[in-house]
């Protein structure tokens, strides 16, 4: 058995790094008695919004709860139509929450091809256009490229690409996940949703709470973050930019060596200091042959999105084009290396090394 073992995901590490301050901050709240609603959720949410230059941000259960909010907010507010559903469209390597959350309120989803960065846009009459960053690319290029072409209103599924480029919004609204296994992850489920949009916001208060407080007849959920989460939170967001700044590191060290050896990288060297580099992942044709191969030299690697969504049986019934080339191909052929900031300098080495070699084999 290879003595070397790294892992694919880091929270037991950073966890150990925090563990006095998260600590700390938890047994603070319990010792307060105010576990929900309280300072430290107030606190998180404003400095989310400050984090992404936007008036609002509401903390959820879940990155899928926020896109669920947005769905059903412009659904009842001026995109409902008489005759048929709204169309919203969406990139077809994602994951499946995108499409399920529009479903679910009562969308037309309308899967679009993605090119090499998971980027899509539609140039046809849509309502809503959901903006998705795979991998942590940022959308400033298809935002910036396309605008003008893209239909309806566009809003951001930021649940990977919310910290690329600044935590620069395109969007009239966006969707944050703070999975265990994001840039910035809660210690469970966890999500917001950031906008400037006063009523927006004041939807998604209401909504979150079973419109508790208000007599507003729109549906909603119990759909909070507690106050031990948000205070874990806030310690977290003290050493993010210090994270990113490390994750980058990883990334700038890795595609200048695999790049010299011939293996593609799925971060376009042109953009690459507005990435944040949630995911590293390599276009390779042998993928299922290299992963193997780094398994049995102690690297724990992953397939993101082994099957687009026009291949899923869920989406069976959405409208779609004849032809996905560069969706099919690419889940076909990516691979995600394990990159975090706890990360040795020797680990990153060694995962530098042992995918070229066995690349080469």
């Amino acid at each position: 058995m290879n003595p070397i073992n790294i892992p694919f995901f880091g929270v037991d590490r950073q966890y150990n790094n925090l563990r006095e301050e998260i600590l700390d901050a938890t047994d603070r709240v319990l010792r307060s008695g105010q576990v929900m609603s309280g300072n430290n959720t107030a606190e998180f949410e404003s400095w989310l919004a400050k984090k992404n230059n936007q008036k609002y941000a509401i903390t959820v259960h879940s990155g899928t709860n926020a896109l669920e909010i947005q769905a059903a907010y412009y659904l009842e507010n001026g995109l409902a139509l008489h005759d048929k559903k709204p169309t919203v469209s969406i990139p077809a390597v994602t994951f499946p929450a995108t499409g399920n959350a529009f479903m679910r309120a009562g969308w037309n989803v309308k899967i679009l091809d993605s090119d090499n960065y998971g980027l899509s846009y539609e140039n046809e009459s849509v309502h809503l256009t959901v903006l998705v960053g795979i991998f942590g690319h940022s959308v400033e290029g298809i935002y910036d490229s396309h605008w003008e072409r893209l239909a309806g209103l566009v809003i951001e599924d930021g649940a990977q690409h919310w910290l690329s480029n600044h935590c620069r919004r395109f969007g009239r609204s966006t969707a944050i996940s703070f999975d265990p296994t994001k840039n910035l992850g809660n210690y469970g489920n966890g999500g917001a949703l950031v906008t400037d949009d006063v009523h927006l916001y004041d939807f998604a208060r209401r909504w979150r709470n079973h419109g508790k407080g208000s007599d507003t007849t729109s549906t909603g959920s119990n759909t909070r973050m507690s106050e031990v989460d948000c205070a874990q939170m806030l310690v977290k967001a003290r050493h993010i930019d210090a994270w990113q700044k490390r994750r980058g590191d990883i990334a700038a060290y890795w595609m200048e060596r695999l790049n010299e050896a011939g293996i593609r990288t799925l971060i376009d060297r042109k953009n690459f200091d507005d990435h944040c580099y949630h995911k590293f992942v390599i276009d390779i044709d042998s993928r299922n042959q290299l992963q193997d191969r780094l398994k049995y030299r102690g690297i724990e690697t992953k397939i993101h999105y082994q099957t687009p969504l026009h291949e899923m049986s869920c989406f069976a019934n959405t409208e779609k084009p004849d032809l996905f080339a560069n969706a099919s191909a690419l889940c076909r052929r990516l691979l995600s290396l394990p990159i975090y900031p706890e990360l040795s300098d020797l680990e990153i080495e060694y995962i530098a090394d042992q995918v070229i070699d066995c690349n080469a084999e």
